[in-house]
């Protein structure tokens, strides 16, 4: 039986697009401005940030590898997806209570091990619902309604900033509760969509489950995307966690409602972009999408690292530049992850991809919150613009598609 269609795609994409879109309209109220919540409230250093949001994206990325692999061995992504939604969820509220870095730290890592248990079993649920020719719109589809609810987020933060604290410099502790309170609401709605998303109907033959089972994590997978996850390390590792592009904006002179109407240019940027992109990539090939998405984000850290304190047009137009970047690289980057493995290991796949690139926050975020401190906050922005720039010529010179 024909499966239904929404926007000439299976209608799992755009009920999985809507749950991502209610959860970031949550988590887009409550974690971009995390940092300033740690450095302005609880006062902690640049170091300790880089290191909480690190190892909290680092240590949770390893369940995204296995919760892919898990998947690929049970044969069923939606349970896993649920419950990496649902464990995020639950955590929240706790953000409320927080009075010490350590107490953020333990709400931030359970916040991130629900997306390490969920990532990877979306994203292939996603490739299953989508036929090759699909597969860029599909994922551009995908990240613009994710982005989508973050602009809905964010507009939702500028309103409640605005009401409670105005223009002042520096995020009060009774601001960010209560953008902690509106935020949980979001979430709890997106766990009910996921009651129209079906599994797809799939082989799942004794021989596929007996290589989920026994093979190695990287058996099954040919050379290209065993380079395209070295090629993603050595991007990562420049690529620290975009909490110091919200403590370089402060750091430029810039009040919280600032740099939160900066984030929401970015998310519309990059919302607006994603679908085209996706679809320029069925047509163009995925490798010249995301590298010009990876030399847009050479610029734009440069261009960071470069910026004039009180020139505040600056940063309004490196973060637009930065949503083409996101916009470009982002689901393009998944579609080629599709392209490139057997369809019974996606899941797997899915997890090494997300494993990689999260394992790798910790040192690329440890690195910039060093350089920061140790160096000058612009250190950090140069360090990114040349990993990026290594990371294009990799992927074009070694990956075929």
């Amino acid at each position: 039986m024909k499966s239904k269609q929404i926007f000439g795609l299976n209608s799992n994409v755009f009920f999985l697009g809507l749950v991502s879109f209610l959860n970031d309209a949550s988590s887009e109220m409550i974690f971009p401005i995390f940092s300033l919540f740690l450095l302005n409230v609880l006062h902690a250093p640049t170091t300790i940030i880089g290191l909480i949001e690190g190892a909290a994206g680092s240590i949770a990325s390893l369940l995204r590898i296995f919760s892919g692999w898990l998947s690929d061995r049970l044969g069923k992504r939606k349970p896993l997806a649920i419950l990496g939604y649902g464990l995020s969820t639950i955590a929240k509220p706790f953000m409320y209570i927080a009075t010490t870095w350590g107490m953020a730290f333990g709400v931030r890592f359970s916040d991130r091990v629900g997306k390490g248990i969920r990532t990877a079993p979306r994203d292939a649920l996603v490739a299953d619902s989508l036929t090759p020719e699909q597969r860029g719109k599909g994922f551009g589809l995908h990240r613009a309604m994710d982005t989508f609810g973050a602009v809905v987020g964010i507009v939702s933060a500028v309103i409640v900033v605005h009401l409670y604290q105005g223009n002042n410099w520096a995020l009060t502790r009774g601001t960010y509760q209560q953008l902690v309170l509106i935020g949980i609401i979001p979430a709890v709605l997106a766990l009910f969509v996921f009651f129209f998303v079906k599994e797809p109907e799939k082989k799942t033959s004794a021989q596929i489950i007996y290589k989920a089972r026994l093979g190695g994590l990287l058996s099954g997978f040919d050379k290209r995307f065993k380079l395209f996850l070295g090629v993603m390390f050595l991007f990562t590792l420049g690529n620290s966690s975009d909490a110091f592009l919200v403590l370089r904006a402060q750091n430029l002179g810039n009040p919280v409602l600032y740099i939160l109407l900066m984030l929401l240019l970015f998310n519309f940027v990059y919302a607006a972009i994603s679908t085209p992109a996706g679809m320029l990539s069925d047509r163009l090939g995925r490798r010249r999408v995301i590298a010009s998405g990876w030399l847009v984000y050479a610029l734009v850290y440069l261009g960071l690292a470069l910026a004039k304190p009180q020139a505040s047009w600056q940063l309004w137009l490196l973060f637009g530049f930065y949503g083409v970047y996101y916009g470009l690289a982002e689901g393009t980057a998944r579609a080629l992850v599709a392209d490139l493995v057997p369809a019974e290991k996606r899941g797997t796949a899915y997890g090494l991809f997300h494993g990689v690139v999260g394992v790798t926050l910790l040192p690329a975020s440890i690195i910039a919150g060093w350089l920061w401190q140790a160096v000058s906050p612009a250190t950090p922005f140069l360090f990114g613009a040349a990993m990026a720039f290594l990371a294009m010529i990799g992927l074009l010179v070694l990956i075929k598609e």
